[in-house]
């Protein structure tokens, strides 16, 4: 459907009315019931309404060239793969009706890809090739994990020294409302783009993660035996937006995080050596690295700006900090008063105890509204020692926080 003169500016008026109603209701709603609830008990396995499907698991073949290593995945995927950038485009299109950001995209981009790393840039190509996606939306596509990802992690050890990692995924804050279904827009399309990946090196696993086709970069893995890892979204001023816009320009300083978060868990042979390049390597945008070892004690949060480490929060039994939890907001502060999942999922950490922690127990926490939310995709349980690494698709029917 074409849209007529001015209805890029009528959605934008639209959508500020949505969001002013939502940042309302979220106010006034995220701690009074049903957008909130107690504690879930029972959850796990997953079923019910809150379950949407097991994520299938696919191998990537680190010995492939980089060109090629994603070619069955992405001819599996290429119509849900298109689709999805097709949304992206409509949704851009709703503000710039005439076609030029699409148009720049298409033309400014592209040539960009040669910029990047190996293998990053060699695989954003062959994405391209086997998708029939023009490469610069394909790359399009890989900056909007920089800046939309709106997560909760946490690692915790049981009183018998095994450690736990697990995540809610939850993407695509403010990427279009589908008032139909009561739903983000984004989300809905990334479901069935969502797989467990396999990264095998002479046909032994390297690394597992969690990933959406066509996006090489990593927000949730695994080296097992070793660590495991996971990153959210950091809102700063000095945030990923101005990182991007500097690396179109041509200041290249720092890396990709979804990039670094990949080279730590192909590269990095111990808690130690991740922790390090985490802490200590320049990126284009803020972030907090959520980080699992192998050892009593070896969790913690690694709060980053774009150049340095502002503080590592760390798993601390002698103190009682059996688990360290993270949203989107410095531990030290308060979060935003329009969106405190840290506080219910902190409650029900709590009220589970060291002594009752679980995977089973974990995936409860994770399903307790507003942890669980519109936005949420996956959540993917870890457990290092043994390599347990499950994801699942979520959903959270109504009635449900936005975010």
């Amino acid at each position: 459907m074409r849209l007529g003169p001015g209805a890029g500016w009528k959605m934008l008026g639209q959508s500020c009315c949505l969001l002013l109603a939502a940042l309302t209701l979220s106010t006034l709603a995220q701690f009074v019931p049903p957008y909130t609830e107690d504690c879930r008990r029972g959850s796990y396995p997953p079923t019910g309404p809150t379950f949407k499907g097991i994520v299938p698991w696919y191998k990537i073949n680190l010995d492939s060239a980089p060109r090629i290593r994603w070619n069955q995945l992405i001819h599996d995927k290429k119509v849900e793969l298109t689709n999805l950038i097709q949304v992206i485009k409509d949704l851009a299109k709703d503000f710039f009706p005439s076609g030029k950001l699409i148009e720049l995209v298409d033309k400014g981009l592209a040539p960009l890809v040669d910029t990047l790393p190996s293998p990053f840039n060699e695989e954003l190509k062959g994405i391209a090739d086997v998708s029939g996606v023009p490469l610069g939306e394909v790359m399009l596509f890989n900056i909007f994990y920089e800046v939309f990802t709106v997560c909760t992690s946490l690692v915790a050890e049981d009183r018998a020294g095994k450690l736990y990692h697990a995540r809610n995924m939850d993407f695509g804050l403010f990427l279009g409302w589908d008032s139909k279904n009561s739903s983000w827009i984004i989300p809905e399309y990334l479901r069935p783009l969502t797989v467990n990946l396999d990264f095998q090196r002479n046909n032994k696993t390297v690394f597992k993660s969690t990933n959406f086709v066509g996006y090489v970069g990593m927000l949730t893995g695994m080296r097992p035996k070793m660590f495991t890892l996971t990153m959210n979204e950091r809102f700063s001023i000095d945030g990923g937006y101005i990182g991007i816009i500097e690396w179109i320009l041509g200041k290249r300083d720092g890396i990709w995080m979804s990039f670094l978060t990949r080279s730590v868990l192909e590269n990095a042979t111990s808690y130690s050596k991740a922790k390090d390049q985490l802490a200590n390597t320049e990126m284009l945008a803020p972030a907090y690295f959520i980080l699992g070892g192998n050892q009593s004690g070896e969790g913690c949060v690694i709060t980053r700006s774009r150049t340095a480490s502002l503080d590592i929060w760390e798993l601390d039994l002698k103190k009682g900090t059996w688990y360290v939890l993270e949203t989107n907001y410095d531990h030290w502060k308060e979060p935003l008063f329009l969106d405190n999942r840290r506080t219910p999922a902190m409650k029900c950490m709590n009220r589970t105890t060291q002594a009752n922690i679980s995977i089973e127990t974990i995936y409860d926490v994770l399903t307790t509204k507003p942890v669980l939310n519109k936005l949420t995709t996956y959540t993917t349980l870890m457990e290092v020692s043994e390599g347990t690494f499950e994801s699942y698709l979520r959903d959270c029917p109504d009635p449900c926080m936005p975010w």
